[in-house]
């Protein structure tokens, strides 16, 4: 069971979160409803119990992720691609399956205080993850597996090296992709 209180944007996410995972401890920011006060809070439940950021793969939701994280460093993440939670055109948590959701936190991430960086764009060039016709459908297999999310190949980079994902790991899944062991 997840002990960390987990951050959504919405009540309807929230409910999603409950029915995939149980009782577990959720705080909905109303959108960009985020006031300081409920920053506050974040912090004092991240020193207290942890807290994992779960918002919708859209530039609103990262949006939000990204001012929790400044705010508080030490969060960790937990990442659904645009596929698995669209439903109707609509993006969000809340359309996402359940197992999708399991799935998501089967692979909390969390930012690593290095700044190694660990891959460079060759490296996503020659596993064919940036420059080929099949890049973005390969990085979203990868995103799914590795638990980084859809991106771009340049903020697939920056997730890579932000997470602190091992060359090992990362050559592995990309061979798992390669021989079509998983979507």
């Amino acid at each position: 069971m997840i002990k960390e209180l987990i951050v959504v944007e919405g009540k309807n996410d929230a409910h999603a979160v409950r029915l995939a995972l149980g009782n577990v401890d959720i705080l909905w920011t109303e959108g960009f409803g985020l006031t300081k006060e409920k920053l506050e809070y974040i912090a004092e439940m991240a020193v207290r119990q942890g807290v994992i950021v779960f918002t919708d793969p859209d530039t609103v939701g990262e949006q939000i992720r990204k001012r929790i994280g400044n705010y508080v460093p030490q969060v960790k993440h937990a990442y659904l691609s645009k596929k698995a939670a669209t439903k109707r055109g609509d993006i969000g948590v809340e359309n996402a399956n359940l197992e999708e959701i399991r799935r998501a936190f089967a692979h909390i991430q969390q930012e690593q205080e290095s700044s190694v960086e660990t891959f460079t764009m060759d490296d996503l060039w020659s596993a064919g993850l940036a420059g080929s016709s099949r890049a973005s459908d390969f990085r979203l297999a990868l995103g799914r597996r590795l638990g980084i999310g859809d991106n771009n190949a340049k903020q697939f980079l920056h997730r890579l090296n932000r997470f602190g994902i091992s060359r090992e790991l990362f050559f592995k899944v990309v061979e798992e992709a390669r021989h079509g062991e998983y979507c």
